[in-house]
């Protein structure tokens, strides 16, 4: 293989700068990092006598081989190279792939040591999903007469926000960086599908083994991210002061605001936004406005925010928001439950990417006479009529199964007495026969 000495004469400075400053920054120790398969490992002084890839531990150009694929925030320095990247939409990411022939020079010349059909690919997670790590993008290098014939390594996706993140490749940002005369090509989006072939000469899969066919693969990652917020308020209708919850009359009118807004890094369509009235609020027919940025100073819509199906208020990109305003009026006093009444309205905002509700509250009480209720007197265990207000927990209970009282005396007339009665005329009657019988007996 050819010496350190003579590598760095024939590299380009471009190159051999770039790959130095990112060694520096994947020096780590092996037990931390994850790739694969297991396989035999070699050094820069004894390199392999067959075609294999990424194996050198010691390669004084990158380190240690086996960990070939990094990530960097893009336009970053290429030293804040990394194996774990916590994400953030809207942000940019660059992916690095390094790729040598671990075959000594002088097998080349026999064909013994040159690779055949070399090809690289990586494997992008579509979505990282929320609050998760160690979501994994794997790449590739590949050749038909390596051994083995295909060796990987992954960097981890952390995202800590409260929604997914999609990744997705920035078109024609593949390039490859070699001391060949491929150096600088743009390559395939495929790289993140099916792959892409590898070369020094062309791009034909044709890779001879030593330090100096070496080179490396870049492309970018954009973070996107659908989200978005709801948020509910309430105020005394024609007045300024919006509020979470307020307190209003029986037939008092109050205006409802709902603000929806684009807060991920995607456009989303056919945005709607519905509300549910409450138990004691009714919806004022045609008060409906909608305000964005193509109607800034609100327009009336069509009634329809408080069914099922809600209202429609159109696409929005990312950043962008809307407000939705009517009105709703407390019912009358007579509608209305003793005591407080805690009206709670809630809006939802539905979009293709899910959907979100928010609440504002109008407390409204109704005071109310105190009338008649029956109880159970625990004293005397009887069943009485008493005022409301003069409900003491400690000497009545409203469960009147408490009451233990027996049934009333039974009536002084009827059936069961007048039974009673011709017994008793029967025996008094039978006695004076007897009496009669017996006197004449001993007469």
């Amino acid at each position: 293989m050819s010496t350190l000495t003579s590598l760095i004469r024939r590299a380009p400075k471009r190159l051999f700068a770039a790959v130095a400053v990112i060694a520096a920054a994947i020096i780590v120790p092996a037990a931390v990092l994850a790739w694969g398969p297991d396989r035999p490992t070699f050094t820069i002084e004894q390199p392999a006598n067959y075609v294999t890839f990424n194996s050198i531990t010691n390669n004084p150009v990158h380190g240690d081989e086996r960990n070939f694929v990094l990530v960097k925030e893009k336009g970053a320095a290429d030293s804040t190279y990394t194996d774990d990247m916590t994400l953030e939409p809207g942000k940019e990411y660059t992916m690095y792939m390094y790729f040598h022939n671990n075959a000594a020079t002088n097998l080349n010349e026999s064909g013994k040591g040159i690779a055949k059909d070399v090809s690289m690919r990586a494997e992008i997670p579509a979505l990282v999903k929320a609050e998760t790590t160690d979501t994994k993008a794997v790449g590739f290098v590949n050749a038909s007469n390596a051994q083995p014939k295909s060796v990987w390594d992954h960097v981890n996706f952390d995202n800590p926000t409260d929604g997914d993140v999609a990744l997705r490749l920035v078109s024609g940002s593949a390039k490859i960086n070699s001391f060949g005369a491929v150096d600088g090509t743009t390559l395939s989006d495929s790289i993140v599908s099916t792959g892409v072939p590898l070369g020094y000469d062309q791009l034909n899969g044709t890779l001879p083994g030593c330090n100096e066919y070496a080179g490396y693969v870049t492309f970018d990652l954009k973070a996107d991210q659908a989200n978005f917020t709801v948020e509910k308020q309430v105020r005394e209708h024609g007045t300024s002061d919006w509020k979470e919850s307020i307190t209003a009359q029986p037939g008092q009118t109050v205006d409802y605001l709902v603000q929806y807004k684009n807060t991920g890094t995607t456009r989303q369509n056919d945005v709607v936004i519905k509300d549910q009235l409450p138990k004691g609020m009714t919806y004022v027919n045609g008060s409906t406005k909608v305000a964005n940025s193509n109607n800034p100073n609100g327009i009336a819509v069509d009634d329809g925010i408080t069914t099922e199906s809600g209202i429609n208020i159109g696409n929005y990109e990312a950043g962008a928001n809307a407000f939705v305003m009517f009105s709703a009026k407390v019912k009358s006093l007579a509608e209305l439950e003793c005591g407080t009444n805690s009206l709670k309205n809630v809006a939802r905002a539905d979009t293709n990417n899910g959907w979100k509700e928010d609440d504002a509250t109008v407390t409204v009480t109704k005071e109310c006479e105190p009338g008649k209720i029956t109880v159970c007197e625990l004293k005397t265990d009887k069943i009485i009529t008493i005022n409301e207000a003069d409900f003491d927990s400690s000497k009545h209970s409203k469960d009147l199964d408490d009451c233990k009282e027996l049934p009333p005396e039974l009536p002084k007339t009827g059936p069961a007495e007048n039974i009673v009665a011709i017994l008793g005329l029967g025996a008094l009657i039978a006695s004076i026969a007897y009496y009669v019988a017996s006197r004449r007996a001993l007469v």
